[in-house]
């Protein structure tokens, strides 16, 4: 068996709310790089938004998400992959009548961040509009395409092996950064550390062969430096650095940082993990604020309206004694 990991990030840019770093790994057949998951998906799963539930829309999550669409196509594509992921986990290959089963679908956001995130639940209270709140995914029974997708895996000799995520705080992201003067090393270290996480998970040692797929991390182009905290002191072969991929080879894995890594199906499903649990993370932010300050424009996070929101808050973010390192993002 060979194994294919998709990683993307999303938050990356804003100063408010959290940098969300979301691995998938799906475990196939053969030689990874011919394995063509929308070919085996097809008919469920397509990158177009469906007409009257027709398929699950996976894809680039810039494409899936506006503030304008709504979170409805996103929220789809990310329950329906948790669904499908617990059935494979518990080794079910046959459809059931009840495609939800026993299947513990997450029902509110505390639930997709335990059930994703390599960090423990307790994390999320260090920040106050995490802390004692949550939010219920109106979604989260309305899954009927989940037979279909687990009919298409059975078929072609598919398993989705783990979905994760690293919901990275205002605090931990400033530290990070400041450590090395760069958020885009703290970018790649971060991403590095829950490939670790993913591997070990999957026991990707024992696999045949592994291809890893991912967006390149700004514009960097050189990544050997970050891979030995995946592989040791494994020898590590470059095959390619340029502007469009950097590739590398360690043992039993070649390893892809891709511009428009995307358009791999396991890179989308992370992007949409990702993008999913930062707009759930900024809803519990603008809520907290709007209900102590009444009239308040909810904000995205981005710098010019981040600056915004910060100045509207400024005497409010006083009087609650919430420090800048817990809430405003340096770089």
């Amino acid at each position: 068996m060979a194994l294919i990991i998709g990683m993307d990030e999303a938050g990356y840019g804003p100063n408010l709310g959290p940098l969300v770093v979301g691995a998938t790994a799906w475990e196939v057949t053969g030689d990874p790089r011919k394995v063509d998951l929308w070919q085996a998906f097809s008919g469920v799963v397509d990158q177009s938004p469906p007409v009257d539930g027709s398929h699950v829309q996976v894809a680039d999550s810039k494409q899936v998400y506006t503030p304008s669409k709504g979170l409805d196509n996103l929220e789809q594509g990310v329950l329906h992959a948790l669904a499908l992921l617990r059935r494979c986990q518990s080794g079910e290959v046959e459809p059931c009548a009840d495609p939800q089963g026993d299947a513990p679908i997450p029902e509110n956001f505390r639930e997709l961040f335990g059930q994703t995130a390599i960090q423990p639940l307790a994390t999320l209270d260090t920040e106050p509009w995490f802390h004692d709140s949550n939010l219920t995914l109106p979604a989260a029974r309305q899954l009927p395409l989940s037979n279909r997708w687990l009919e298409r895996c059975r078929e072609h000799s598919i398993r989705l092996r783990a979905i994760r995520s690293d919901v990275v705080l205002t605090r931990r992201f400033n530290d990070h950064a400041r450590a090395h003067n760069s958020k885009g090393q703290a970018l790649s270290e971060i991403t590095m550390n829950l490939l670790r996480h993913v591997w070990h998970e999957c026991d990707a040692d024992a696999h045949e062969s592994v291809l890893i797929l991912a967006d390149k991390h700004g514009g960097r182009n050189r990544y050997h430096d970050f891979l030995p905290a995946v592989f040791g002191d494994r020898f590590i072969r470059c095959l390619a650095e340029s502007g469009e991929s950097s590739r590398y080879s360690v043992g039993n894995a070649e390893i892809r940082f891709e511009t428009k890594s995307e358009r791999h199906l396991p890179v989308a499903l992370a992007s949409m993990v990702c993008k999913y649990l930062r707009e759930l993370s900024m809803k519990l932010f603008n809520r907290f604020w709007a209900e102590r300050q009444p009239g308040l424009k909810p904000t995205a996070g981005y710098p010019v309206d981040a600056g915004r929101f910060r100045g509207e808050i400024a005497a409010l973010q006083k009087q609650l004694a919430i420090a800048d390192d817990n809430f405003w993002r340096e770089r």
